[in-house]
């Protein structure tokens, strides 16, 4: 980010610069089209939101399938596709029934066989379906619209678990779909949502396009986050993978598209100048920035060369380069998050203002480095994360560490961090991603707070001493006593170094005004339900 970037930015809209605008964008805009909302996002490769945690991937699922439970904005479980549940005495077996009005988008119903499949797949990637299929002693059929969860112990988070958006939300799919192993990707694209994919619409790495599902039947609550009545109001959403930001930013000005998600910091001030645009915080607890470092391969396959960075990142320097007004941005030191009741400061002495490159360099020497590549997978569509990568892999290199930039769109990167393998063979080192504040407090259901091996998120971090502390989180009676086994759980990770930490920002998208309904969502997900587009 750059001072005479951000005078450019202003300047050029102010002389009315004319930038390319891609022509599937020109072609498909009209006028009169006013129940067509258009939106410049990151590119969609991987559809399956089992196979993803991806935000565009999640916000798929979002739009074309439905949950049995949903968070709303008080971060509470709320029914969506259940109509009502029950626990037996021993708290043991629950049995829930489906509403009515549930048909997925090619005209059959929804059944109890679907919600028993696609529980047992998604719990085989999510951290906290895990820990369910556990201590599940039985998941069947009832009968057409009720299924029963038989569990060896009492779950008390059951509900929590199922609700749950802090890491893969439980999308229902088809029996047939989710029958399918969660390591080979679903393809059909046809859910129960308020949404149904457009295929003919739609144009692998170009645009995607979603149009109003009329036999979607909502709830009567009204909508709150991911919960309550999801009603579409326009009748087509078309997402356009635009990734040079300022080609985007330039459609967004001259209403080609209605709203830009991951909009640089350096075009918030263009954005709060413009009377036909709007900066808005859909996440008001924000995002924890991070580094993940690849637990399988060299160097970051010892634990002193993960502490290493942990020690090394400057967290203040890269706030300010990845997001820039100070307004948005907070260092954070606790694997917690900032602000849920598990933060702690248990174990956090390597924090230092302008972080400790020299204790960095020695860690590095410890760890026997004999300076492999350090490949750091950067996205240049998004503006924040890839000024980060060109950050830390400075800073490697001021250590003498031999790091490499591998540039690419976050579709790229997002299929790319799935290798396990060396980086030779087209694996990684290094990525850099962020993940919702309040999610940070949940570590059966936060995938990123696992650290399980080959089944932890991708980095594949081990350690069975925290992994032991980790599986009795649900079991914990007390608040207070949940705290004091989060600080044991600090302490351990923040020795094997499962991540490193950036901080938390609170980015704001940014929309045209005419576009209204945006909900404020947990995690900053956005639904497709709900939005309004005005005319001009």
């Amino acid at each position: 980010m750059t001072i005479s970037r951000r005078t450019f930015v202003k300047a050029g809209m102010a002389a009315g610069t004319a930038f390319a605008i891609p022509s599937i964008v020109r072609a498909q805009t009209s006028p009169a089209d006013a129940r067509t909302v258009r939106m410049a996002k990151e590119d969609l490769r991987i559809y399956d939101p089992v196979a993803s945690t991806a935000n565009i991937t999640q916000e798929h699922g979002l739009a074309i399938y439905d949950t049995l439970f949903a968070l709303d904005s008080k971060f509470t479980p709320q029914p969506q596709m259940i109509e009502k549940w029950e626990v037996s005495d021993d708290k043991k077996t629950y049995t829930f029934e489906l509403r009515d009005g549930l048909g997925w988008h090619d005209g059959s119903p929804v059944t109890a066989a679907d919600c028993v499949a696609s529980i047992r797949r998604w719990g085989q990637v999510d951290a906290g379906g895990q820990l369910l299929l556990g201590r599940a002693k039985d998941i069947s059929k009832k009968d057409d619209k009720t299924f029963t969860i038989g569990l060896k112990e009492p779950l008390g988070l059951l509900i929590d678990i199922l609700g749950s958006a802090s890491g893969q939300f439980l999308f229902v799919m088809r029996e047939q779909d989710a029958n399918r192993p969660a390591t080979e990707q679903v393809t059909a694209n046809i859910g129960s949502g308020p949404f149904k994919f457009n295929e003919a619409l739609t144009r692998p790495g170009n645009i995607v396009t979603y149009d109003r599902n009329e036999k979607y039947v909502p709830r009567k609550e009204v909508p709150s986050a991911y919960a309550g009545g999801k009603i579409a109001k326009v009748d087509r959403v078309i997402w356009n993978n635009i990734a040079d930001q300022q080609t985007a930013f330039s459609a967004l000005q001259a209403g080609e598209v209605d709203f830009y998600s991951m909009i640089p910091a350096d075009l918030y001030p263009a954005v709060e100048v413009d009377p036909d645009l709007e900066l808005q915080a859909l996440n008001k607890s924000g995002n924890v920035a991070f580094v993940r470092m690849n637990c399988l391969q060299k160097p970051f396959n010892n634990m002193k060369a993960r502490q290493a960075i942990v020690y090394l990142i400057d967290q203040e320097a890269m706030l300010r380069a990845m997001y820039g007004d100070p307004k948005y941005i907070r260092t954070a030191t606790s694997m917690f998050g900032n602000d849920t009741p598990a933060s702690n400061d248990e174990n956090t002495a390597w924090f230092k203002k302008g972080g400790n490159p020299e204790k960095a360099k020695q860690l590095f020497k410890e760890a026997g480095y004999a300076g492999e590549k350090v490949v750091i997978l950067q996205p240049t569509d998004w503006a924040s994360v890839s000024n980060g990568c060109q950050v830390l892999a400075s800073a490697l290199r001021n250590i003498g560490v031999n790091a490499e930039l591998a540039p690419s769109d976050w579709g790229g990167l997002a299929t790319r961090r799935s290798s396990k393998g060396p980086v030779e063979s087209g694996g990684w080192s290094i990525f850099i991603s962020d993940w919702p504040d309040f999610a940070m407090g949940d570590p059966i259901s936060n995938v990123l707070l696992a650290a399980n091996g080959d089944k932890a998120w991708y980095g594949w971090p081990k350690n069975d001493e925290y992994e032991a502390l980790r599986a009795t989180w649900a079991n914990v009676p007390t608040s207070e006593e949940r705290k004091a086994l989060a600080r044991k759980m600090q302490k351990i990770w923040w020795d094997f170094a499962g991540y490193a930490l950036i901080g938390q920002i609170i980015g704001p998208i940014a929309h045209r005004k005419t576009l209204t309904g945006l909900l404020d969502t947990p995690g900053g997900y956005l639904p497709l339900w709900n939005m309004e587009k005005a005319s001009a």
